[in-house]
């Protein structure tokens, strides 16, 4: 019989403390850098040392900003970075409490990752995905834990963003939905739980959105900065569906999209070919400096 989340055999439930999350990308290191605002012990890994350096000084450079504005005091924002370690294994799960997956949306990859890291974290640990769209339930089949995996899909960009959405997967326990929902409202964020079906809530809905923009792009219909104006003004949307898209990464678009189609299997869900083209090109958006649109 499996014992609750941080039962040290005693009936004593611990509390998450330490926390490990594997990937320094964009929604790695704005997870690091939540926790660590909120007195977390860190450890940020990534296979890249040279990524995991930019994850840091991203995060500080976030935090500068953060006390230029008055959000944060500079001993808080000290006293934070002092909290982030990193590392290049994933042994490095071994103290972690909580661990977060915020690896690349490929499928292959977090099984491996979960797989691995089962093998290394404490038997108490919670082991969680931020992934957007991939089924929770096949990911904690990866493991002898099954119970204490869950999707805690955090929005871009973490520090900013208010939602977490918490997706249980078929075997995931009460325990571990509440122990995670209230360590997300510690963080600040509001919690918004969905069942384990693919692209959960907030990408059913919105990359069918962002791929039937680019439909409307290819067709002719409007360039891309009437599309995002139509949707920002008319819809009072913050960011157009193509901005968005490129914020998101395109390469991450297509993914989800791919997920929607296999597992729903409804042509509504089909990427469209100008979505393929431009990832196939490596326009991916932001990161790549050229998306729908241009970046410096």
């Amino acid at each position: 019989m499996s014992r609750p989340i941080g039962d040290n055999g005693n009936g004593y439930m611990s509390e998450i403390n330490k926390v490990a999350v594997i990937g320094a990308g964009t929604m790695g290191n704005g997870i690091v850098h939540v926790f660590a605002q909120h007195g977390h012990d860190v450890t940020m890994i990534d296979v890249s040392s040279e990524a995991l350096e930019r994850g840091r000084d991203t995060i500080s450079r976030n935090m500068d900003r953060q006390v230029k504005k008055g959000r944060l005091e500079e001993g808080d924002r000290d006293a934070a970075l002092a909290r982030i370690a990193l590392a290049e294994s994933l042994e490095s799960v071994s103290g972690a409490d909580l661990v977060v997956e915020a690896a690349t949306e490929n499928r292959d990859l977090k099984f491996r990752i979960f797989r691995e890291i089962d093998g290394h974290a404490p038997a108490h640990a919670i082991l969680a995905t931020n992934t957007s769209s991939i089924s929770i339930t096949e990911i904690a089949a990866e493991t002898g834990r099954p119970e204490r995996v869950i999707g805690m899909h955090f929005m871009n960009p973490v520090p900013v963003m208010k939602l977490v959405e918490i997706i249980r997967g078929l075997a995931t326990s009460d325990e571990t939905t509440d122990a995670v929902s209230r360590k997300a409202e510690l963080l600040g964020k509001t919690v918004a739980e969905a069942e384990d079906y693919p692209g959960f809530v907030a990408n059913r809905i919105l990359m069918p959105m962002i791929n039937e923009a680019v439909y409307c792009l290819m067709e002719g219909v409007a360039e891309a900065e009437a599309i995002d104006t139509v949707m920002k003004l008319g819809m009072n949307h913050p960011m157009g569906p193509l901005a968005l898209a490129d914020l998101i990464g395109l390469d991450t678009c297509l993914a989800i999209m791919e997920v929607l189609q296999d597992g729903l299997g409804d042509s509504k869900y089909r990427p469209c070919p100008l979505l393929r083209k431009y990832v196939a090109a490596g326009r991916l958006g932001r990161k790549s400096g050229a998306g729908f649109y241009t970046y410096d």
